[in-house]
């Protein structure tokens, strides 16, 4: 386990200050250096009119971050995958927002150097993939079955810790092609993506939930959700979500994100 504290002063009266320090729980679906990059700012402008601190922690992996909130509860604001939220409402977490956002997808790229320019193509050769919880490898699993190739049958699924490192294995030739989410590929370096063709594109889910635990009360969860959904009327939010790569957050349907998992886990 591996957490950075966010400090500052804090001021005098909170809705939240009985539970301070907030604990962010931010699924591993970046390196852990781009997490903290990333999600830094996010955790300093929720401490900032929070006036509590905010601490970003996370796990090695998607099994084990599922584990942390399903058992522990481990984290208070919760950010985590669309097909993952169910079992944390399970757990007791409140669902307050999501990113906004039509949904997300997963696509299947390859080399332009390389032979391979259609899905049949990707029969017997070698696809990196992320972990077999997350989103993209659920998505992509589904659109090979869903095209007749059965996955570590006709295709070997190679895992990758990261989007980028799936990216990476195909770009340095040690798979044939890879596969990963969309807003990880368009984040890539010009070049890299210069010299991949996208192959396939699979169907659209929803986009990241944010929810809250038990231990968040009424008053500070209203709080949260406020902030969350002005972010992109605030200049400091709309910096956040600029660093993040979002548009905003909105109100969102807990039995989306059931049709979602019950979907790709049939």
């Amino acid at each position: 386990m591996w957490c950075y504290p966010i400090t500052s002063h804090t001021a005098e009266t909170s809705s939240c200050k009985p539970l301070a320090p907030l604990t962010f729980g931010i699924l591993p679906f970046i390196s852990a250096e781009q997490l903290v990059e990333r999600f830094t700012p996010f955790a300093q402008y929720l401490r900032k009119y929070l006036k509590v601190p905010v601490r970003i922690e996370t796990a090695p992996n998607f099994l084990e971050f599922a584990r942390r909130t399903r058992e522990q509860q481990r984290y208070d604001i919760l950010f985590t995958a669309p097909h993952l939220y169910p079992q944390a409402s399970k757990a007791g977490y409140r669902l307050i927002a999501g990113v906004d956002s039509p949904g997300m997808r997963a696509i299947i790229v390859a080399p332009k150097k390389s032979n391979i320019h259609t899905l049949a193509d990707l029969k017997g050769k070698r696809l990196a993939s992320v972990q077999p919880m997350s989103l993209a490898s659920l998505l992509i699993k589904k659109h090979l079955t869903d095209n007749g190739l059965t996955p570590d049958v006709d295709v070997t699924l190679v895992i990758t810790p990261t989007h980028d490192a799936s990216l990476l294995s195909s770009y340095h030739g040690v798979t044939d092609a890879s596969s990963l989410m969309r807003p990880p590929y368009n984040a890539a370096s010009q070049t890299l993506r210069d010299s991949m063709r996208i192959i396939a594109e699979t169907e659209t889910a929803p986009h990241i939930p944010i929810s809250v635990s038990t231990r968040v009360n009424a008053a500070c969860e209203a709080e949260i959700t406020a902030l969350l959904l002005k972010m992109d009327i605030i200049p400091e939010g709309k910096n956040v979500l600029q660093h993040n790569r979002f548009v905003g957050f909105k109100h969102v349907i807990a039995k989306d994100y059931q049709r979602v998992r019950d979907h790709l886990l049939e």
